[in-house]
């Protein structure tokens, strides 16, 4: 067994990528607002490292807002054709402009400009009125696409994890690991 699990998450997320599942990176974010009001969404993982998992987006969008207000999230990867999930739970916080502006480089061109151009989640007269927010971007930046400032990238960095393996039975397999204080990783397995 791994000594810290975001090891074994990287290898099971490996395995599924591999796999030729569409989008392995798919994955299920939970934010709330202080007062506890949940919402969930589907972002992409964008790397996995010893501290967390990486995810980008507008800031001004809901999931931002609410991350900046409380910054705790709950994130889901679910690879139904292996039938495992994992899950993760901890704070949040954003990445560094330098790690957002490498990530935004990588982007296709078409993605870019659709980060400038959208005001994620606010309301649209028409799918027009956002054909010719791209069009407006793309005039504006006929060469290289600077990341917007609004736009950027966040860690959440678990405080808790598990690996959930099904069974043909429903008796699934749960390992769950939770961060001490002292940084160690407790193990414990739960009932399906």
């Amino acid at each position: 067994m791994a000594a810290h699990p975001l090891e074994l998450v990287r290898e099971w997320f490996e395995e599924a990528a591999a796999s030729g599942l569409i989008e392995a990176e798919r994955m299920a974010l939970a934010t709330a607002t202080p007062d506890g009001r949940p919402s969930v969404r589907i972002v992409l993982l964008k790397g996995i490292d010893a501290d967390g998992v990486r995810f980008f987006t507008n800031y001004g969008s809901r999931k931002g807002r609410e991350l900046d207000a409380n910054p705790r999230a709950a994130a889901t990867l679910y690879w139904q054709p292996l039938y495992r999930a994992v899950r993760l739970e901890g704070p949040v916080s954003r990445l560094s402009a330098a790690e957002s502006d490498a990530y935004f480089a990588s982007r296709p061109r078409g993605a870019q400009l659709g980060a400038w151009a959208s005001a994620q989640g606010t309301v649209l007269r028409d799918r027009a009125q956002l054909d010719a927010q791209v069009e407006a971007v793309a005039a504006r930046f006929p060469d290289e696409i600077p990341r917007p400032d609004f736009w950027g990238g966040y860690r959440l960095t678990p405080d808790a994890v598990e690996l959930w393996q099904g069974r043909p039975d429903r008796l699934h397999d749960r390992e769950h690991f939770l961060l001490q204080g002292d940084g160690a990783w407790r193990t414990e397995r739960l009932s399906p």
